[in-house]
């Protein structure tokens, strides 16, 4: 069974998640805290973090980053502010997505499952590896390089980095962004959470001084992975 944590100073909504996801045989623990929840991961890494993220003294931002730190555990945010400012701020520290609260606990079902089929199939296998002049990304290892700099990237940011460079110059719609990297379908999802991850991976490349390859968003279509017609591009076993 999957290890679920969920983490939220409200009983009411412990008990309803950990109600729904038990019924789907899930493992549930959960913690009332920020450093309760610390602590919960530390004694036993769960295979997804819901994290709420207005709680007293440690939110869940703070949360987030010292996860993001020290574990490659993916996390949900659970966010009561219909506010548009919220998801951007907990993707930019590290979230592999949100949810905003009423929330349906079926949606939050579906979202728990597709995140883990997408970690599922992730597991390091082939060794592949998409080299360029500046960038270096292995699959094996999930490592993004640029020149002789590892860059830190979350787990969401490399599979759309990933999926977009295994498929050079393809454009890919936004839908279909969130199909293949979170694995979801029908209803549940905003697809601007696509928008948020690739503006902050097209930073941090960027910033690392590759400027031969960029993801380029396509007006009204989607995003796609552009090369310097100039730069060495390969693709290959390792």
């Amino acid at each position: 069974m999957s290890k679920i944590l969920i983490v939220d100073d409200d009983p009411g909504v412990r008990e309803l998640l950990e109600m729904y996801l038990t019924n789907e045989e899930f493992e549930v623990r959960a913690a009332a805290s920020g450093p309760e929840a610390l602590d919960a991961v530390k004694k036993r890494l769960p295979a997804l973090v819901l994290l709420d993220i207005m709680m007293p003294g440690m939110d869940g931002y703070e949360v987030c980053r010292s996860l993001r730190a020290n574990y490659d555990v993916p996390i949900i945010f659970l966010t009561c502010k219909d506010d548009d400012l919220d998801p951007i701020i907990g993707l930019e520290v590290g979230a592999d997505d949100y949810i905003t609260k009423p929330f349906n606990p079926r949606e939050v079902v579906a979202r728990v499952k597709a995140v883990l089929r997408r970690t599922d199939v992730q597991q390091p296998g082939a060794g592949k590896r998409i080299s360029t002049e500046c960038l270096d990304i292995y699959q094996d290892t999930r490592e993004v390089w640029v020149f002789d700099t590892q860059i830190k990237v979350t787990p969401k940011e490399f599979d759309i980095l990933w999926l977009l460079a295994s498929h050079s110059r393809v454009v890919f719609s936004r839908e279909e962004i969130m199909r293949q990297v979170w694995g979801y379908e029908g209803e549940y999802y905003d697809v601007r959470t696509v928008d948020t991850h690739v503006k902050r991976l097209r930073r941090k490349i960027a910033e690392a001084g590759c400027k031969m390859c960029t993801i380029e968003a396509v007006w009204g279509t989607g995003y796609r992975f552009i090369v310097d017609p100039e730069c060495d591009f390969t693709a290959q076993e390792r």
